[in-house]
């Protein structure tokens, strides 16, 4: 693998960890805030704990604006900034509606995150290593979960105001990732979609791709000259496209994944767990997590993402069944805390390891960041949805019968995977979108 390209995507992907700890930091500071605030079960999910999520929502529609206008490398530069300004603004309020609009911000990154991050990487990736170098986003991911979940745990008993510390702390990772954002080039496809050829060459050359550069730039030219200037994604011409993006995004939320991350530590007491070992479990999640994204990274280039969301499939319906067969059955203990490990193993290596991957790929030159942005927005549209209903859910329906419903939208992913998604593994971008526009 060329090392100059792996550096840049592991810079570009280090956006991934910011997403991570901003996403779950909140967890550590959840009953904290609602005690704190003596805010209700609906302003507490719906306002407090889900505004960075409709941050996100924001970011991923709008996210594609400045990713095709401004450019992929300035692009992660502003999200750098946006966390920076949410870690230092949230743990400095002083009610919950300044503590939300920082939240808000630091949503704002997310979302634009999910867009431009796989992109870059995607545009600068050969073929055969694309899937594990766009994965190093995911990765990124979970390492900022876990570390999240230690640094919530360590941070827990230093007084009354542990949950400022906690949520302050991400100023340091946010800056460092801003001043090394700097050091990436431009992505050389999007360089050529802004009529910059030249410039984009340049680039290929210094990646030293084993891909030849002259084929790329004539298959770049050819997919240019076949692109009219007012195409858009919801087109009939890319109607197959846009229904496998929503459709892996939508499967990824109707799993309960960000429900449970946000709520891992309640949902552990409500298992019967005490309130520092639901921490701590929370702590084992991370750790399970990040092991099977690993593993899901380094199989996604030689499985193909197929048979990947295939096994995590299997895995989210079996783990998913027995924590909803758990609380109906009043098992205790540790029973809960296993097959939510088992549902985290299965997600990491099977959606966590695929979704952005996916996204990436399936778009044309010149819609990707559309595409993306797309894709992104029904995500987050679901992330922000369903983690503010928990709480409600929770109290008026019960953990149970929240648990069977994800698992039954399992079976419906599954069936998705067996009979519509498509292989991208090791196929060049132009390639994978020809093919998809003609089926």
């Amino acid at each position: 693998m060329n090392k100059k390209i792996f550096k840049w995507s592991i810079i570009a992907s280090f956006a991934g960890f910011l997403f991570g700890f901003d996403t779950v930091v909140i967890s550590g500071a959840d009953k904290t805030l609602q005690e704190l605030w003596h805010s209700s079960d609906f302003f507490h999910g719906s306002v407090v704990m889900a505004m960075a999520l409709w941050g996100t929502v924001i970011g991923a529609i709008f996210g594609g604006i400045p990713t095709n206008q401004l450019g992929r490398k300035k692009t992660l530069l502003i999200i750098g900034i946006l966390f920076s300004i949410s870690a230092a603004g949230t743990a400095l309020a002083n009610n919950p509606f300044v503590f939300a609009f920082f939240r808000f911000i630091g949503g704002l990154g997310i979302g634009v995150s999910t867009i431009a991050a796989p992109a870059y990487i995607s545009e600068i990736s050969p073929a055969k290593d694309r899937g594990t170098l766009v994965g190093l986003y995911q990765f990124n991911i979970v390492l900022g979960i876990l570390c999240a979940f230690l640094s919530n745990y360590l941070l827990s008993d230093v007084g009354v105001n542990a949950w400022r510390w906690m949520l302050g702390v991400q100023v340091f990772p946010s800056v460092l990732y801003s001043v090394m954002a700097f050091t990436i080039p431009e992505s050389p496809r999007w360089l050529f979609t802004k009529d910059k050829a030249d410039e984009a060459r340049i680039i290929f050359d210094k990646i030293g791709s084993k891909e030849d550069v002259q084929s790329i730039m004539d298959e770049l030219q050819k997919n240019s000259s076949n692109s009219a200037s007012h195409e858009n994604i919801f087109i009939k011409k890319y109607r197959f496209q846009l229904i496998l993006v929503f459709l892996i995004a939508a499967f990824n939320q109707l799993s309960g994944i960000n429900a449970f991350l946000y709520y891992a530590p309640r949902i552990f007491e409500e298992a019967g767990l005490g309130a520092k070992t639901a921490l701590l479990s929370s702590i084992g999640i991370g750790f399970i997590n990040l092991l099977f994204t690993l593993i899901g990274v380094y199989l996604i280039d030689r499985l193909g993402r197929k048979k990947l969301m295939f096994f995590g499939s299997i895995g989210y319906i079996f783990s998913l069944s027995m924590v909803a067969a758990s609380f109906y059955l009043g098992w205790t203990g540790m029973a809960v805390p296993i097959f939510l490990f088992v549902f985290i193993a299965a997600h990491a290596i099977g959606q966590g390891a695929v979704i952005w991957v996916f996204i990436s790929e399936i778009f044309p030159n010149h819609l990707r960041a559309s595409g993306q942005s797309f894709g992104s927005s029904v995500h987050w549209v679901l992330a922000a949805i369903i983690p503010s209903m928990v709480p409600i859910l929770f109290t008026n329906f019960g953990v149970g019968n929240v648990f069977l419903f994800f698992a039954i939208m399992m079976v419906f992913q599954l069936l998705f995977v067996l009979f519509m998604m498509p292989e991208t593994k090791g196929i060049s971008l132009e390639e994978v979108s020809e093919v998809l526009v003609n089926k």
